[in-house]
């Protein structure tokens, strides 16, 4: 795992099995299924790196053979899908950590603005609860900022948030930190910037028709 320099708390995932599953899945000719299935793989790398810190307390076991000292979670972990494209990294989030509560954001990106408009929000509170915001594309910033921004308002602070994606511009990368500098984000790649169309490039296309196959 890599931090890239110009931008801080950015952790770009550098391995090279999320390298090669990644351009499988940036291939406009890979199909439904199997998009889901390579999200999935490359999101239970970045959630691993993404919970790295969680907070832990010890824990003892009788193995049989002898006591195994180790550690277990002190906190809840709580993901937090932005539909709808979320929703396909959700699952892993979940496979990984199936103890982890789950949080609904729903916010599209209006077609004249791009700027996030939420329609759907529902958030199981938890004292000292670890919250995980995964949406595959961090573009523009804007849903990113306005669910850390929700998130806040209900009373979770920064330090209890991290946002996990699967590729980011940098402008996006940029417009969240004037909000919310010390959130760390994860990421599988860091593309070159934004379009006139606020879409990034050279990107996937749109995450969400490629996960469900209806736009």
């Amino acid at each position: 795992m890599i931090d890239d320099a110009p931008f801080e708390n950015l952790t770009v995932v550098d391995h090279p099995l999320v390298a090669h599953k990644l351009i499988e899945l940036r291939d406009p000719a890979t199909q439904n299924e199997r998009f889901r299935h390579l999200l999935r793989d490359i999101s239970v790398v970045l959630v691993i790196e993404a919970t790295r810190d969680l907070p832990v307390k010890p824990r003892a076991v009788e193995t049989g053979l002898g006591i195994a000292e180790g550690s277990r979670l002190a906190v809840p972990v709580v993901v937090v899908p932005i539909l709808r494209a979320g929703l396909g990294m959700a699952n892993a989030v979940t496979d990984v950590l199936p103890d982890a509560l789950e949080a609904f954001i729903g916010m599209y990106r209006d077609a004249d603005t791009h700027e996030p408009v939420e329609y759907y929000a529902k958030v199981p509170p938890t004292q000292d609860g670890q919250y995980v915001i995964v949406d595959p594309m961090f573009a523009t910033g804007g849903t990113a900022t306005a669910s850390a921004d929700l998130l806040n308002g209900k009373g979770i602070p920064d330090e209890n948030i991290r946002v996990i994606s699967l590729m980011a511009a940098p402008e996006g990368i940029t417009r969240f930190r004037q909000s919310h500098p010390r959130i760390p984000i994860i990421v599988a790649a860091l593309d070159e910037c934004l379009n006139d169309h606020d879409y990034i490039v050279p990107g996937m296309g749109d995450a969400g028709d490629r996960l469900f196959g209806a736009g």
